[in-house]
């Protein structure tokens, strides 16, 4: 076993040859080169508004995040609070909700300051909260940044 290392200088390294397709005789003609060519070209399909990833849905969640319960410093959405969002193409929306329990202070009126900062949101034109009590609220249904916050993780 020897200790040595030897280096070695290279003063150029060949490229390997590149892949190439060929057109290819198959059954009733020839194979085109491109045989991807319509798939390539395929433009994605744009965002549905009032579905998850479109602006008019992401614009609720948005403006859902700006409210919080006024005894806990987590926003209704991150805190589990918001059971369902849906957006008709028309730009209707409607929220289902739960509160933390039913004798919470703010139980007239958290519904409607979420159906007013909904139907405030850009091409909402109206909207409509449905208040729940089943399935109750429990701090399972928190986020983990509400959680983080919280000081429960």
């Amino acid at each position: 076993m020897s200790d040595r290392i030897e280096i070695q200088e290279v003063g150029a390294v060949e490229q390997p040859p590149r892949a190439r397709v060929e057109d290819v005789a198959v059954e009733g003609g020839t194979r085109k080169r491109d045989y991807l060519e319509g798939f390539l070209n395929q433009k994605p399909a744009g965002d549905v508004a009032g579905e998850p990833g479109g602006a008019l849905y992401e614009g609720v969640v948005s403006a859902l995040k700006e409210i919080y319960d006024p005894e806990i410093p987590v926003n209704i959405y991150d805190l589990g609070l918001i059971y369902g969002v849906e957006v008709t193409e028309a730009g209707h929306a409607v929220v289902t909700m739960t509160l933390t329990t039913p004798h919470c202070p703010v139980a007239e009126s958290m519904p409607m300051e979420v159906e007013l900062r909904v139907g405030a949101v850009p091409g909402v034109g109206s909207a409509e909260v449905n208040l729940v009590w089943d399935p109750a609220w429990d701090p399972a249904k928190m986020s983990d940044d509400a959680k983080l916050e919280l000081g429960m993780l």
